[in-house]
């Protein structure tokens, strides 16, 4: 399997040799660990792309506090951010979690499992969350004013050509179709059937 590439920003030498240290007790194939020291080059490499979770301190040596997380979760809004700090403050905790931290670590209180975990479910979470937007995203594609023929009832697509309904739908969703017939419809082309059916 594709090992997990973690860009862990901090500038303590001795805490990143303890988080490759917690990393390598669960398997070194499990992770790739690239580093940066400052917040600004840490933003520079994950905008060349490739990283599938941060691994973030507070403290920098060119941003402090909350506004090192608000600044990378700004940047790369869709990938999961793990707050690995000294920094003991609750209200910034809550406040990095509710702006879309996956987990708020205090360093010293966290162990090999501990950390390896908190990396999972972030990945896992962050896959759902992406899920999540790529429904609605469908969902809205589907509340669009979208033209349709008053006689056959096809609609056009994104491109300009006319398509049956079911084919736009399931391109734009996950909803897959199983046809019946309408008791009107029944009625009206089965009349026999309805009699049958509805008056017996």
């Amino acid at each position: 399997m594709k090992p997990i590439e973690i860009l862990l920003i901090e500038d303590n030498p001795g805490d990143v040799r303890l988080v490759r240290e917690m990393l390598a007790e669960n398997g070194t194939a499990m992770f790739s660990l690239e580093v940066a020291e400052q917040l600004q080059e840490g933003l520079v490499r994950l905008a060349q792309g490739g990283i599938d979770l941060v691994l973030l301190d507070l403290r920098l040596p060119d941003s402090c506090g909350l506004d090192t997380f608000i600044k990378t979760h700004a940047r790369i809004p869709g990938v999961p951010i793990v707050v690995l700090t000294a920094l003991d403050d609750e209200t910034i905790a809550v406040k990095a979690v509710q702006g879309g931290a996956q987990d708020y670590l205090i360093k010293g209180r966290v162990n090999s499992y501990l950390l390896t975990r908190a990396l999972r479910y972030a990945l896992e979470r962050g896959k759902l969350i992406r899920e999540l937007r790529d429904a609605l995203g469908k969902i809205n594609t589907l509340r669009r004013l979208l033209p349709i023929c008053s006689y056959c009832k096809k609609i056009r697509n994104d491109e300009g050509y006319w398509e049956e309904v079911e084919a736009y739908i399931e391109k734009h969703s996950n909803a897959m179709f199983s046809h019946g017939i309408c008791k009107d419809c029944l009625k009206k082309f089965y009349p026999d059937t309805y009699k049958k059916r509805y008056q017996d």
